[in-house]
């Protein structure tokens, strides 16, 4: 049985997506679990696109060990530079470079004749070999290209040095048929191809992605660039897991396999979902909500009878365990820690001591405590930043014939701060305008989201709000029983991501 590599974008394309903002304690997050999920490469940034970006990348080399750390770089010796500069604490450096290479971007975009392309393309990979020996070169919009001219310039560049050649259909044009007879066509057409890895990056305008990953996997690639939970650029990128558990699930029919540890999968998932605020659609494939679960009848008598009539996957292979009462208001501190492992957590100390404390709090509120709650609470806690702002309590008065009214009370360092505000909107505008009022910060409320996490009247929401301030965009994330108190924590939580990130402005408040 073959094994295809996963190469995983999405600290790179998937944080493109529209919305999504990480700072470089999250992309350091996702990337130590992209490892535990044994990933083969990690591409975890564009160093040049900015100092943050460069940052992050330099972490994470400096940090994550096992997968090959990669960046990007466009063909030119600046990026290039950039790119090695961020990367060479890595064990296993990979330098990223790319050029356009369809006759409409090589026109409009580059202004460049093919032979000057291919020239760049060249340079850039011998040049990029004074660095590092592990190189992958990129054809943006491949699948829209010349196949001859793909050819000649996969023969130069793997010449001059290139250990991946990676066919993208970058603008999601292509059909599996389609793209299949490319990779076919490319292999049998490169005369020196046997001495490199094959990469295909697939993006999903038209809904192909996967099915476009898989088609080239059948002839020939060996190596698949993904996102989990398929973000990315406009309808984003291959979707990691789907990729993975099809071959998994088909190994039958593609005689091929990933190193990916399965288990991993839908805790990946849930923290980029967090991280980024972008929430998996219920019906999405793998990881939804809904795709271990039966409401019709005749399903859920099958899959009583024998899961296998109408699951083709466990949903434990995916490490998502059965929705059941595990730990109630009498369960101890052991038994707590216990589960919370069972479930692929380790919190020790202060962060254990805080989680468990609002464990409690919770089963106080709710009869029945399912994995998924504590699932949640975790995800809650150990994605918080150090807090300039803890919220301390609120309190609103609502109605359909009276204006709101809120009153936040807050601590900053050691003062307690107490505001009220009221206005002619709902209860959580209020709030908001409340909060505004305490921080003193201009920023606009970009989008709110409320999901409910476990089922029943007592369920716990989530609420995840976006925050614009001055240019940037800030995720905050906030999880109750009480929908007012989780929105107040999800803009708390935001607005206390631009005090960390914007340093000034706390201090210049103590100092007042």
């Amino acid at each position: 049985m073959g094994k295809v590599k996963i190469f995983d974008t999405t600290l790179r394309d998937g944080e493109q997506s529209p919305g999504v903002s990480l700072n470089i304690e999250e992309k350091l997050e996702i990337a130590h679990q992209l490892a535990k999920l044994n990933v083969d490469v990690i591409e975890a940034g564009f160093p040049i696109a900015s100092d943050g970006d460069f940052a992050a990348v330099r972490a994470i080399a400096k940090e994550v060990e096992g997968p090959v750390i990669t960046g990007l770089a466009r063909a030119t010796k600046r990026d290039i530079d950039r790119a090695w500069e961020a990367l060479k604490f890595s064990d296993k450096p990979r330098i990223h470079t790319f050029i356009a290479t369809s006759d409409i971007h090589m026109e409009y975009k580059l202004k460049k004749t093919p032979e000057e392309v291919l020239e760049s393309a060249v340079e850039a990979v011998e040049y990029a070999k004074g660095y590092v020996k592990d190189i992958e070169f990129s054809a943006e919009d491949a699948f829209r290209s010349d196949k001859d001219f793909l050819c000649k310039l996969f023969t130069a560049v793997i010449e001059a040095g290139a250990t991946v050649i990676n066919i993208p259909d970058t603008v999601g044009y292509a059909t599996p048929q389609e793209f299949g007879k490319l990779i076919k066509y490319i292999r049998e057409n490169v005369s020196n191809i046997n001495e490199v890895t094959i990469s295909v990056h697939c993006h999903n305008d038209l809904g192909m992605a996967v099915a476009n990953s898989l088609a080239a996997v059948e002839n020939g690639a060996e190596q698949v660039e993904c996102a989990v939970n398929g973000i990315g650029e406009r309808a984003g990128n291959t979707a990691l897991e789907e990729v993975v558990m099809a071959l998994n699930t088909r190994q039958d029919y593609y005689d091929e396999l990933s190193d990916i540890t399965l288990k991993e999968i839908y805790k990946t998932s849930k923290l980029v979902s967090s991280l980024t605020g972008m929430s998996v659609q219920p019906n999405k494939a793998i990881v939804g909500k809904n795709a271990f679960a039966h409401e019709a009848g005749i399903h859920q008598d099958g899959v009583i009878k024998e899961r296998t009539t109408y699951e083709i996957m466990d949903a434990q292979i995916i490490g998502l365990s059965e929705n059941k009462i595990v730990l109630g208001k009498h369960s101890g501190r052991h038994a707590f820690k216990e589960r919370l492992t069972e479930l692929g957590y380790k919190l020790e100390g202060e962060n254990l001591n805080r989680t468990f404390k609002r464990f409690k709090e919770l089963a106080d509120k709710k009869k029945k405590i399912t994995d998924r709650d504590l699932e949640a609470l975790v995800e809650d806690e150990i994605h918080t930043i150090p807090q300039a702002y803890e919220l301390i309590a609120i309190q609103v008065t609502n109605g359909n014939q009276v204006f709101p009214t809120a009153t936040v009370r807050v601590k900053l360092n050691d003062d307690v701060i107490t505001e009220s505000a009221y206005c002619e909107g709902g209860p959580i505008d209020v709030i908001y305008r409340t909060i505004d009022r305490i921080t003193g910060l201009d920023c606009n409320l970009e989008s709110y989201a409320i999901d409910a996490i476990t089922s029943g009247k007592d369920a716990l929401g989530e609420v995840i709000v976006k925050l614009k301030y001055k240019d940037d965009l800030f995720i905050g994330r906030g999880v109750s029983i009480d929908v007012i108190e989780a929105s107040a924590k999800a803009y708390m939580n935001a607005v206390n991501k631009i005090l960390y990130e914007n340093k000034e402005l706390i201090e210049s408040k103590g100092d007042a």
